[in-house]
């Protein structure tokens, strides 16, 4: 397989992929958001040198042509693009169905047309909900806790059945709670490093007690080299560090780590309904070392500290701060 699809391109985990797979000298078809601005999110930020094998289209997954037209000629598709808020999935649940579901059946149909030879269905750790065992394997019954996990349960469930009914050759990746340089601020961890790095010592932040298993964004870039470079189909697979810390632990490091006192508020906004909140989670990554051959290199308490280091050197850079705005709360 030489010529990839990448949807959800200009995306934080998308952008790092695109990189990886440049680096790894495969051919990237990758697909950006339309905007009026032209704008190629975080892939602008790709230097020019590593451009020669990346084509930028501008488009949206929820136009069938248009997916027709970008997955003609690909040997692989990997389906990143989604709407991810779990906030915002409270508000606008019909554009969760829309771009998740119904953008991920627009894919899986070009891929039926064009015979791809291997389709990457980004999932996420949300699907499981609050862990009834841990660690997490793929056995785990799937819990809808928002409208988010919801249509992300469905899209996961439409990629299984185009293997199931038409021999697509799909794999399922269910990445646990990616953080690293690029991220937006609707995830923790940059939430914490921006306010810290523009000064602030009153941290705003939803609940302190539920638990994460964070993955450093350059081992899910990896985890999806390794899925598509092995023969697993059909299957869903973990891709997490296998180590538990709660929110209010990884505040304290990070506040260690950029050696900031501070005092953490609960803001009300940011806390999720109690039904919807995920507790816990920490996953099993067996799966992704038998299959895959793939395992984290950011792994335990020090793995965790590494990539915060240098997701908190990536933060401190003004031309990099500059992008967020650490006052707002996005949902």
């Amino acid at each position: 397989m030489k010529k990839i699809v990448v949807t959800g391109a200009e995306g934080f985990i998308g952008s790092h992929l695109v990189e990886t797979l440049l680096d790894q000298g495969f051919e990237v078809k990758a697909l950006v958001l339309y905007n009026f601005m032209g704008s190629w999110g975080w892939l602008d930020q790709i230097p020019h040198a590593k451009r020669e094998h990346l084509q930028v289209v501008l488009n949206d997954i929820r136009d069938p042509k248009g997916m027709n037209d970008l997955v003609k000629g690909a040997d692989a598709v990997l389906n990143l693009a989604a709407l991810i808020g779990i906030p915002y999935s409270y508000q606008a649940p019909d554009l969760y169905v829309d771009v998740n579901i119904k953008g991920t059946l627009n894919l899986l149909n070009a891929a039926r047309e064009f015979s791809v030879q291997r389709f990457i269905q980004t999932s996420t750790s949300e699907v499981y909900g609050t862990a009834r065992f841990v660690p997490i394997t793929e056995l785990h019954p799937l819990q809808p806790q928002s409208p988010y996990s919801a249509t992300k349960i469905a899209a996961d469930a439409l990629a299984y059945s185009y293997f199931a009914s038409f021999g697509l050759p799909v794999t399922i990746l269910r990445p646990f709670n990616t953080y690293g340089p690029r991220q937006s601020t609707r995830a923790v961890i940059p939430t914490i490093i921006a306010q810290i790095a523009n000064g602030v010592r009153v941290i705003k932040l939803g609940s302190l007690t539920p638990t994460r298993d964070f993955n450093f964004v350059k081992d899910t870039a990896n985890g999806f080299l390794s899925a598509l470079q092995a023969p697993a189909m059909g299957e869903a697979i973990n891709i997490g560090s296998n180590f538990e810390i709660s929110i209010g632990d990884t505040v304290q490091m990070i506040a260690e780590l950029m050696g900031a006192k501070i005092e953490i508020q609960e803001q009300s906004d940011r806390v999720r309904p109690a039904n919807s909140e995920v507790e816990r989670l920490w996953a099993d990554n067996t799966k992704a070392n038998q299959l895959l051959g793939w395992k984290p290199q950011y792994a335990g308490r020090e793995g965790l500290k590494r990539g915060l280091k240098e997701t908190i050197e990536w933060f401190l850079n003004p031309e990099n701060l500059r992008h967020y705005k650490s006052d707002l709360y996005n949902v």
